[in-house]
Order: C-alpha cells, then sequence, then structure tokens
C-alpha cells in the first residue's frame, strides 16, 4: 500500500484501495491529458475526461485524482470530467503555510474560470465534500447539482467519531513536533483542517440554492446523525445512508454510488410534501 502521508492510518488504507485499482489509466498521473494551471499562487494540476456537460469530483484530505479510479471510468461516459489535486496535495504545489477550506473553494472556482465554465455538477468525498459544501455558499452559480460523502460541518465529536477524532488529534501533535520541512509543513497543515476545521453554521447551509444529494455510511466517520443534520438544513436537499458502510461509500459500494448520483443529476429535483410524503 502507497502511504501518502502521515495521519489517520484508515484514510491511507482506502487511499490505497483506490489506487490500486487502475491498472489501465493512470489517473492522476496521466500524462496525455494532466496539465498545470497557476491558480492564485500556487500550480494546480488537473486533468479532464470524456466529453459533455461538466462534472467537477473533489478529493478528500491528502487524496488526489488518483482517488476516484472507480467514478472517472463511469462518469467520463456521460460527462466532461474535470479532477484537480487541491494545493498541497497530490501534484499540486503549494509555497504557503496555511490551508483552509474556504481557499480550496475559491481556488475550484478559480479553476473553473480558467477552462471557462460558468457551471458544473459536482461531487465531493470527505473534506472534498466540505469544499463542494463551500463551492456552493461562496459561489452558488458555479454548482448546478452537488453531491457530497462524509462531509462535516465543524471539528468536534457530535459530528465525528470519538476514535477518528481522537486518532486525528494525536497525529496532529506528534507531526506538529517534527523538524520543520516542506514535507512536514504539508502535513502539520493538512491535519491541521482535520483537528481545527471547517466552521460552518447550519444556517449558512440553509443558503445553498442547488439541489444537493447528502451521502453518508451508517458507520460513517462522519457520525449518521450529523449527516442527517446537513440534509435538514439544505432547503433542496435528498439523504442517503448506506447500509453497511463506513466512509468510502464511493469505493466499496461504488456501483450504486455512481448509479444513485448519476441518477440524481440526471432528473430535476422533486419537492416531496404533503400528500407526496404517502407515495
Amino acid at each position: 500500500m502507497r502511504i501518502r502521508c502521515l495521519f489517520v492510518l484508515t484514510f491511507l488504507m482506502m487511499m490505497g484501495i483506490a489506487s490500486s485499482q487502475s491498472a489501465v489509466v493512470a489517473y492522476g498521473k496521466n500524462s496525455r491529458v494532466g496539465k498545470f494551471a497557476d491558480i492564485r499562487g500556487f500550480q494546480m494540476y488537473y486533468e479532464t475526461y470524456g466529453t459533455g456537460e461538466p462534472l467537477l469530483i473533489i478529493h478528500g484530505n491528502g487524496g488526489s485524482i488518483s482517488d476516484f479510479n472507480f467514478q472517472i471510468p463511469y462518469f467520463e461516459k456521460k460527462y466532461k470530467v474535470i479532477l484537480a489535486d487541491s494545493r498541497a496535495q497530490g501534484k499540486s504545489t503549494d509555497p504557503g503555510d496555511s490551508l483552509t477550506y474556504e481557499m480550496m473553494a475559491d481556488d475550484l472556482d478559480a479553476l473553473l474560470d480558467l477552462l471557462q465554465l460558468d457551471s458544473c455538477y459536482v461531487i465531493g468525498w470527505s473534506d472534498g465534500g466540505i469544499n463542494g459544501l463551500l463551492l456552493a455558499m461562496r459561489h452558488p452559480d458555479k454548482v448546478k447539482k452537488l453531491a457530497v460523502t462524509g462531509a462535516n460541518l465543524w471539528p468536534d465529536t457530535s459530528a465525528i467519531d470519538i476514535y477518528f477524532q481522537t486518532l486525528t488529534e494525536r497525529a496532529y501533535d506528534s507531526t506538529a513536533l517534527l523538524a520543520k520541512t516542506s514535507k512536514t509543513q504539508h502535513s502539520v497543515n493538512l491535519l491541521h483542517l482535520l483537528v481545527h476545521q471547517p466552521h460552518i453554521t447550519t444556517a449558512q447551509l440553509s443558503k445553498i440554492k442547488c439541489p444537493t444529494l447528502v451521502i453518508g455510511g451508517d458507520h460513517d466517520i462522519i457520525l449518521p446523525k450529523h449527516t442527517m443534520l446537513i440534509a435538514q438544513h439544505i432547503p433542496k436537499s435528498y439523504l442517503w445512508i448506506l447500509p453497511n458502510s463506513g466512509h468510502s461509500t464511493l469505493i466499496f459500494n461504488s456501483e450504486v454510488f455512481n448509479k444513485t448520483v448519476y441518477e440524481f443529476f440526471k432528473n430535476p429535483y422533486r419537492v416531496i410534501e404533503n400528500s407526496a410524503r404517502g407515495q
């Protein structure tokens, strides 16, 4: 298994599972389609696949484009799929000494501008889900529909499983003590995100205009009650909790995940109230 960062063992495991599946196309290292763009003071690496309406897929903390080996082959047949390594992750460089989710959401907005895209569908996993929510809040015209899995609004045990919260805090404390290099600084920045961010209020969620599919596993790192809270405060939302599933819904349940998200994107949002609740 390829180790990406110094933190959260389970994240490393699931990233390795995703990366090991691509034998034909080296997603995330595809020189045929890969490009670098000068985005807001750093070099962002991105790849595009397929044709049609644009679909942006956003990876999680410490991840990269290569985490979506199960999604790219499916969605490139239906959309123009855009994937980028977030700043300080994957092949994207970052000279800065701090990192926020808001910065990364604005980076993605700038990438869409560079690609001359007025709006797109969006899938976000884990921290990528947080970035998706912020993109929809900060740049609402850019997001047609949004599907997020394993996202959280704040960094405490009312949202996150206590085992993983404790593990992440310990990893952050120990990494912060290491000799300061560019590599350790990036790791500290990423861990700082997990321990101290985000800080999204339910009032802010209520301003999201686009239809949103809020997804989580019933045994996710993000507690199902928190996933439900997110869905409850987005005006045009559906909630989908996958049974017998952890945080990696789009890997271990890739077939049903891809199909369900595609159906959500394809079909008009339906208001279900009053007598319609009996259907």
